[in-house]
């Protein structure tokens, strides 16, 4: 049973924060990159990024590092009424109108934003579908003891048919003005609404009491706020079940309603021992045909690229993979990989699970990548073979300009996926999904040692 409860959120009060939203918040901490920390920093003195994820310094000592100047910004910002807590528990919708990348297409994401209880995996109630790594649990503990505060969203989906919530949020949304507006980097337009009518509240309580969740992005702070809610427990002697550390900051997602998005993960393959196409498609002959878009030349190899990329989106559903390996001079190629009607999954991929063998991700890694180019799992775990890359064309391009041999195009995979999977207990490969577009942090925040 998921239970989900308004919060007053602290949030940046718009008449003293002396900036735009665009100015103050951010991208989730895992997507920040060390030029969008700088920009961040130059945005505003008070921009999110000082305690999302502040700027480490040689000379930090346990007195004054990354984390009590985080603790420190934030009660300063609070101070002066440049961060405000709402005055009555709400829950928060959030909408977020995108183009979808690659594409012209138009879509919008709705969801709202609620203080959800922690639940152990254990529990049935909350589901993960990818594995964590220590380090940035480690991190994320450390910066929650100093700030006591959720600074980012906990992505959640769930699938009602019905659409009960989205009705709900559809209907109140014209009756107020958004509390934030803002245009994020991405072009991605973030407006945020709140409800604080009990009837309102009452009816998404109910709606999502019989709902599992599935975390969608945070699995590390998810994780994070089960630990430091242990801490707390320890402290206190025992349980509080009102106490806010029991509950985290979590965006709620309905996978049954439009502008849910997923991207795909491409693979890049380098520094490959004695690399051969030819021999590496006699290898997946038995399994795998090939479409093959060839091109001579600079001029013919747009046109070629172009029909590749619509193909493999066109054949999603037969089981395709894209691949465009390295060459020598003249005749070139792109290919789509089909996996070939009636082929025995069980004897390609007799290691992995029934569900697993539907993901395209799972047929690459352990039907090509290992068998065909000797890319283990330990080799992609120390990523000495393969990196990671959301554009195609970024993707073909490392194979162009010589930094890799080959590149491995996939299609995303579907969400209906991803709940199948991480509701029976089982976890996807790394870079499975990439769910588009990423929660604003600092759009609302959670204290863990205040009001709920």
């Amino acid at each position: 049973m998921a239970q989900v409860y308004p919060f007053r959120a602290f949030r940046y009060n718009p008449e003293n924060a002396h900036a735009p939203f665009e100015r103050l918040l951010t991208q989730p901490y895992d997507k920040i990159s060390p030029a969008m920390q700088e920009k961040y920093y130059a945005a505003d003195p008070h921009n999110l990024i000082g305690v999302e994820k502040g700027r480490a310094y040689p000379a930090d000592t346990p007195q004054n590092n990354v984390y009590t100047r985080a603790a420190a910004a934030l009660q300063d910002w609070i101070a002066k009424n440049v961060v405000v807590q709402d005055p009555e528990a709400a829950f928060y919708g959030y909408t977020q109108e995108y183009t979808v990348p690659g594409t012209e297409e138009r879509r919008t994401r709705r969801g709202f934003i609620g203080a959800g209880k922690l639940e152990e995996y254990s529990a049935g109630v909350v589901f993960r579908h990818e594995h964590t790594l220590s380090g940035p649990k480690a991190d994320r503990l450390e910066m929650l003891r100093h700030t006591r505060t959720h600074t980012g969203q906990l992505f959640m989906v769930y699938s009602d048919a019905e659409r009960r919530v989205d009705t709900i949020l559809q209907e109140a949304e014209p009756n107020a003005g958004p509390v934030t507006e803002m245009r994020d980097e991405y072009g991605v337009l973030h407006r945020l609404w709140r409800f604080a009518e009990p009837e309102r509240v009452a009816a998404i309580q109910k709606a999502m009491a019989d709902q599992k969740l599935v975390i969608a992005d945070g699995h590390h702070r998810y994780e994070t706020a089960l630990n430091y809610r242990n801490e707390c427990r320890t402290r206190a002697g025992r349980v509080l079940p009102d106490a806010p550390y029991e509950r985290a900051m979590m965006t709620f997602v309905n996978t049954r309603s439009e502008g849910l998005t997923i991207l795909p993960t491409h693979r890049v393959a380098a520094h490959l021992h004695d690399f051969n196409w030819p021999e590496v498609r006699r290898h997946l002959e038995p399994w795998f045909t090939a479409e093959t878009f060839s091109f001579a030349d600079e001029h013919s190899q747009a046109g070629a690229r172009h029909n590749f990329l619509r193909r493999l989106v066109q054949t999603r559903k037969q089981r395709a993979i894209g691949a465009y390996p390295a060459g020598p001079g003249g005749r070139r190629a792109y290919y789509v990989l089909l996996l070939r009607e009636g082929a025995d999954l069980t004897r390609l991929l007799p290691s992995v699970s029934p569900l697993q063998r539907e993901l395209d991700v799972v047929l690459l890694h352990e039907g090509i990548l290992e068998p065909a180019l000797g890319i283990t799992p330990q080799s992609v775990t120390a990523e000495a073979n393969l990196t990671y890359e959301r554009e195609a064309g970024v993707a073909l391009e490392a194979v162009d300009s010589g930094a890799a041999e080959i590149a491995f195009l996939l299609n995303a995979c579907d969400v209906e996926q991803v709940m199948k999977i991480a509701t029976s207990g089982e976890v996807m490969p790394q870079k499975s999904t990439d769910f588009f577009p990423k929660l604003m942090s600092g759009i609302t925040m959670y204290r863990v040692d205040g009001a709920a």
